[in-house]
């Protein structure tokens, strides 16, 4: 090894889901809305003066902080944006996880934790969750450094009552807690309301699912004025121009349109629970979901099986080849559409699988 490479910061990457590009692909693995942003957006991006382009934007993101805060019923001190989620969530641990003890965060959760805990040189321990996949609130009872998870869960989508979110609050009141709702709007309940009753609390959310903006990273942070000023002085530290005008266009042009915002979640959520129908009756098992995916195993046929099979035909779901979580598939709910196409190719696969698994024993 050479000197230079003892000072080198090495860290395990976060590996995202895959980008296949192909034609006739149905694209059921990276948690994308499958309906396009609403229509405001794009006469947004239309209007917006190419020679605008060669200004920094604001490096407040003013007039989208002010559209969130109004939207959320917040002021706008209590609101922090930032590139995607991702971007908010590593300015949260780079401003907040500093006591030198362990962070907590669930086993089975958003495997990015642990790559920004690695990155930044924190500490951390994994809370495993029940046999359910339920989040354990004694387990974060414990002296810590802060807790972060998702709710719904990533990559499980289940959900976390109010109740333990409380309760895990209420028993660490000298750590910053973070909840990450970045799949709140498919029917979970947001703990947007504790942050009145604790200071503590953090919550994140993105415009990458609910409203199909995840090619123009759009995150944000709501908490109190204080954490948000801590943030903003660390991102100004950083990088003070983390919005592009772009970006700042689209997102305001999106809240603009909250009846378009609530057709498309609910389309989603339909689609979900017909495909939660299917996929029982096809022998597949899992927790009820509450985000835009189901993460889902089969009785008899092994998750790597059927993720190869499904990637022959130019269908893509996610499958993580981790301890507890290897035998199940995450599956993205797209359109009616896409998702007839993947049942409708699951139940060929599993009859002609019985019916040569008979003939084999026969």
């Amino acid at each position: 090894m050479k000197a230079w490479e003892s000072n080198i910061r090495r860290v395990v990457p976060y590996t995202p889901g895959e980008q296949p590009d192909k034609t006739k692909m149905i694209k059921l693995n990276t948690n994308e809305n499958p309906y396009p942003p609403a229509p405001g957006v794009a006469g947004a991006l239309r209007e917006l003066a190419a020679d605008r382009l060669r200004l920094y934007p604001d490096p407040t993101a003013g007039v989208l902080v002010d559209a969130i805060a109004a939207e959320m019923g917040l002021a706008p001190e209590q609101v922090f944006v930032g590139v995607g989620s991702d971007d908010v969530l590593a300015m949260c641990f780079l401003t907040f996880f500093n006591s030198g003890k362990p962070i907590l965060f669930p086993d089975i959760t958003y495997s990015f934790y642990d790559v920004w805990a690695d990155v930044f040189r924190i500490p951390y321990e994994t809370q495993p969750l029940n046999e359910r996949f339920d989040i354990v609130p004694e387990d974060y009872y414990k002296e810590n450094g802060g807790v972060i998870f998702p709710n719904p869960n990533a990559p499980t989508g289940v959900e976390c009552p109010q109740e333990d979110i409380e309760d895990i609050l209420r028993h660490n009141p000298d750590v910053i807690v973070i909840v990450d709702e970045a799949y709140v709007d498919f029917g979970a309940r947001s703990a947007l309301p504790l942050l009145e009753k604790y200071d503590n609390l953090i919550v994140v959310q993105t415009f990458s699912k609910s409203r199909s903006l995840a090619g123009m990273r759009i995150g944000y942070a709501m908490a109190s004025p204080e954490l948000i000023r801590y943030l903003n002085d660390v991102k100004y530290s950083f990088n003070s121009y983390t919005m592009d005008q772009t970006a700042l266009a689209a997102g305001v042009a999106s809240l603009a349109d909250r009846q378009y915002f609530e057709n498309t979640t609910r389309r989603i959520i339909a689609t979900r629970e017909r495909t939660k129908e299917r996929l029982h009756a096809l022998g597949f098992s899992f927790r009820d979901s509450r985000s835009n995916f189901i993460f889902a195993t089969h009785k008899n046929c092994p998750a790597k099986e059927l993720f190869a099979a499904l990637r022959k035909q130019d269908i893509y779901v996610r499958y993580f080849d981790k301890p507890r979580i290897d035998n199940y598939l995450r599956i993205t709910i797209g359109t009616d559409e896409e998702m007839d196409v993947f049942l409708d190719f699951l139940e060929r696969y599993l009859a002609d699988r019985k019916h040569n698994d008979c003939m084999t024993r026969n």
